[in-house]
């Protein structure tokens, strides 16, 4: 029986042990670990990879988001329309800022935010709507800026899943006002810890990130408001300065067998492949199947060797964390059906395209014996 990983970090930097052994040895005789020349490097990398203005590296995508939204002065007695289906950080960034989360249902076909819904959700004290490019596809930004346009609303992207992936020839964190990554070391792009960044365009937003994830300040002593400390380390840094040329080559790859699973997938009548829409790219970070037999077939494919995960198996207005809010189990079907049925396959620039077939193979195994 073959063992299928779910995602190998171990192997996935192994083949990079040399440069980024150069690269701690580089921070490590600079005797400079907080923001040093490291942290400048990668973000003009970044900023001209994404093709915004400023890169602001900081400490995860939670707080990317954070400091984005304090910086827009956005806080208590605001509102923020936010997918129902998403990672809970995305909704914690908006709490954390004194702000109140307006969940919004996804497209049941794309997962991701749906224009159409968003006008309805929109009050008097709404200031932002916050999308995510889910499981690394762009959402569909062009009505949703429309929207903003009108209600002279923020557009945020949370692109923490969405490191090169595009709409129409714009790539995901140079669509919106401002987006935040994150390089937790699962995603495309991955640190080897945590940090994350801000991407814009727009001067003074940067001038206040800036401030904010370094106490306040931008010179050390004058502090010029209540900042906090959330600073992308040296380190990390340099790490990632190392894995920025592979990422359009593994995401290369990523769509290669992502292909190949829609490819062998589609003839199964009980199971929903992923569907992205022509003005759409994805970088595949995560490939999600839908079945309402989700559960067994997880338990099929763990016995066949095959590791997979749910993303996400509670939608975070059903969370306890946001019981405060009063929502019940009905209020998003949507969200919940997704919760429900939602399976990750292994994607990754280590599976071979063999690894996909015995994956496909089990898989189709499966539904012939149901």
């Amino acid at each position: 029986m073959k063992r299928i990983p779910y995602l190998d970090l171990k192997q996935a930097n192994q083949p990079l042990e040399d440069e980024l052994s150069d690269a701690f040895q580089r921070v490590l005789h600079s005797g400079w670990f907080i923001l040093g020349k490291a942290v400048e490097t990668f973000e003009e990398d970044f900023a001209s990879y994404i093709g915004t203005k400023y890169c602001i590296g900081v400490g995860n995508g939670l707080e990317a988001l954070h400091l984005i939204l304090r910086a827009y002065g956005i806080g208590d007695g605001d509102e923020v329309i936010v997918p129902s289906n998403t990672y809970i950080a995305t909704w914690l960034a908006i709490t954390y800022s004194g702000a109140t989360p307006v969940p919004v249902e996804p497209d049941p076909s794309t997962y991701n935010l749906d224009p159409d819904r968003i006008e309805s959700a929109i009050t008097g004290a709404t200031r932002a709507i916050l999308p995510v490019h889910l499981y690394g596809q762009s959402a569909e930004m062009d009505p949703i800026i429309e929207i903003a346009e009108r209600h002279s609303l923020v557009v945020i992207e949370d692109a923490a899943q969405a490191q090169g992936a595009a709409y129409l020839d714009r790539k995901c964190g140079n669509l919106g006002h401002a987006a935040g990554f994150s390089f937790y070391p699962g995603k495309n792009l991955g640190a080897l810890g945590d940090a994350g960044a801000v991407t814009t365009n727009d001067d003074a937003l940067a001038s206040k990130v800036l401030a904010l994830r370094n106490y306040g300040s931008q010179k050390k002593y004058h502090n010029e408001v209540l900042g906090f400390n959330s600073r992308l380390d040296e380190l990390q840094a340099a790490f990632l300065s190392v894995k920025l040329p592979y990422l359009d080559g593994w995401n290369a790859h990523r769509r290669k067998i992502a292909s190949f699973y829609s490819e062998q997938l589609s003839k199964i009548p009980s199971l929903t492949i992923p569907f992205v829409p022509d003005r759409a790219t994805s970088i595949w970070h995560i490939y999600p199947l839908c079945t309402e037999k989700r559960d067994q077939l997880q338990a099929f494919l763990k016995h066949n060797g095959v590791e997979t995960l749910i993303h996400y198996p509670i939608p975070p207005h059903l969370s306890k964390a946001y019981a405060f809010m009063g929502y019940s189990e009905g209020d998003f079907p949507i969200a919940e059906r997704i919760a429900k049925t939602e399976l990750s396959l292994p994607i990754d620039p280590d599976l071979t395209l063999e690894m996909a077939e015995y994956v496909v193979q089990k898989i189709q195994e499966f539904f012939s014996n149901q």
